[in-house]
């Protein structure tokens, strides 16, 4: 608002810069999804660790395919993961502490035999302080110790009561407890406290002094997955629709059941439409049918998998397993393929192909079929992406394509970094242009968008990421009065066209050589 000019003098007004900075995305946030030892249910939760993964979700676990895909991921270079467990008939441990004549129910955080090992320990040394701070009496409160046995951690929670307040026993674990909540309605008397332990013993091996989930109520791991449990309900957020409670993601991997077992097609596709729509790519790993050369060419066929946000990988890879004492598995590559996507964006950017050479497959001993050159020159023109062992390097990727990139369908998207650019691109745009959105739709706004908006392509140009030796030649950005007309103004809409030459990779690279006869 202007200032009031009232005296002879120097006036100072603040005027809002009209400038608008478009910061890009991450690039290579990937998404998992599979069983998992413990941990949230159809909730993505981020981690950046194996670590981290492994205080969550109890680390590798030998029906989990995902798990190995999740430390496959981190020690091949990805930094930033999604995990989303989800489970078959998977159900949760529980335990009684008996309160006067009735009982409160305890049950583990979430489903699976880790809740088994879980103690409870109740005491009554509470606070005459903070009992008269609630209106309360020191009879009314209680004290909870709970033990995990399986990973050996301790949760403490003083001063609870099973009384309305701030310190009802059911509000303060839901909110501040990783290992049990309350199942049920509450009692009117505080559970029983516990006796000390007996000489020799602990608190947690002694059943006087906690009390520990009877055989009758453990906690089971459930079943193998089925195409329902991925594909969940879009409506209730689970399954894959559980990442529509995420940001972003830009990679999503589906290791498959079990060893032996494929994801269904059905859920593929499902998950291929879905990472379409949130702007991702969906990396594949080849089925297990798929054990030489002629398999992967009539299995790629019958796949009937062509979009361009999906890209195959074959054959699988062979690492140590640490719960076979380190003895060489055979395993799904999508894990370790993701990692490399992420290193790759790292060191070269996304427009880089996150293949050749330098793509090595860290930790990798080999691969369950080992392929020649005639061999790749069969599937690569088909779009199955290679893996590929040679002297000294080791085990590489060895092909770029999307599902879209054979030979014959001449897609504008048949390379992996020309698709994961153009998503960059768009998902960087739309975030960075919401700005626009009500306001005046007139040259002033006009001028506004393109200058943030080549702004952020000349970054990228600058970076290497177009072809061309000049901007000019590099991309382009209109939005004007040609772009946006009169009738697009009456209808709220505004028009901003850009366009980029992508770089695309040296698939192929020819060597002529010629001899020089002696002309002395």
């Amino acid at each position: 608002m202007p200032v009031q000019l009232t005296y002879p003098g120097v006036y100072i007004e603040e005027v809002p810069s009209s400038s608008h900075t478009i910061s890009g995305v991450s690039t290579s946030i990937t998404a998992l999804i599979g069983r998992a030892k413990r941990g949230p249910v159809n909730k993505p939760v981020r981690v950046q660790s194996a670590g981290e993964f492994e205080r969550i979700f109890g680390g590798l676990w030998r029906e989990s395919t995902m798990s190995y895909a999740v430390q496959h991921y981190f020690l091949n270079g990805g930094g930033d993961a999604i995990v989303v467990r989800i489970h078959k008939g998977a159900t949760k441990a529980t335990l009684e502490l008996p309160s006067g004549t009735e009982k409160i129910m305890i049950e583990s955080a979430n489903e699976g035999t880790w809740g088994n090992k879980l103690r409870v320990r109740i005491d009554h040394d509470v606070s005459e302080e903070l009992a008269a701070a609630y209106g309360l009496a020191t009879t009314d409160l209680f004290n909870l110790s709970v033990h995990d046995g399986m990973t050996g951690s301790i949760e403490e929670f003083r001063n609870l009561s099973v009384k309305d307040g701030p310190r009802r026993i059911d509000h303060v674990l839901t909110n501040q407890s990783k290992l049990i909540r309350v199942s049920g309605s509450l009692p009117a008397a505080i559970p029983n406290k516990h006796k000390n332990p007996a000489a020799g013993k602990t608190i947690w091996n002694d059943d006087n002094a906690s009390t520990k989930v009877a055989n009758d109520h453990f906690g089971s791991d459930g079943s193998p997955l089925t195409s329902k449990e991925y594909e969940g309900s879009e409506s209730a957020k689970t399954g894959i629709y559980a990442l529509d409670n995420v940001d972003i993601f830009n990679l999503m991997c589906i290791p498959p059941i079990s060893n032996e077992l494929d994801i269904p097609t059905s859920t593929l596709t499902k998950a291929v439409v879905y990472c379409e729509k949130r702007r991702a790519m969906f990396i594949m790993d080849a089925p297990k049918s798929w054990i030489d050369k002629d398999k992967a060419v009539s299995g790629f066929s019958s796949l009937n998998m062509t979009d361009k946000n999906a890209a195959i990988f074959f054959p699988r890879i062979l690492m140590a397993d640490p719960l076979q004492e380190n003895h060489p598995g055979e395993f799904a590559p999508s894990g370790a393929v993701a990692g490399v996507f992420a290193r790759t964006d790292g060191e070269k950017g996304i427009w880089k192909a996150p293949a050749g050479v330098g793509a090595t497959l860290k930790g990798v001993q080999g691969l369950s079929t080992k392929l020649t050159d005639g061999e790749h020159g069969q599937l690569n023109p088909l779009g199955v992406n290679c893996l590929r062992s040679f002297p000294v390097i080791g085990s590489v990727i060895y092909g770029a394509r999307t599902c879209r990139g054979a030979d014959k369908l001449a897609s504008n998207f048949k390379y992996i970094p020309v698709r994961r650019l153009t998503l960059y691109i768009e998902e960087s745009l739309y975030r960075g242009t919401q700005f626009a959105v009500f306001e005046p739709n007139d040259e002033p706004l006009w001028g506004d968008i393109r200058f943030a908006v080549t702004s952020f392509m000349q970054e990228l140009f600058r970076q290497g990421a177009f072809q061309g030796a000049t901007p000019k030649e590099a991309y382009f950005v209109k939005c004007d009065h040609e772009t946006t007309t009169q009738d697009d103004i009456n209808r709220g809409i505004v028009n901003i066209v850009v366009g980029f030459a992508p770089l695309k990779p040296a698939e192929f690279v020819v060597l002529k050589i010629q001899q020089i006869s002696d002309q002395g």
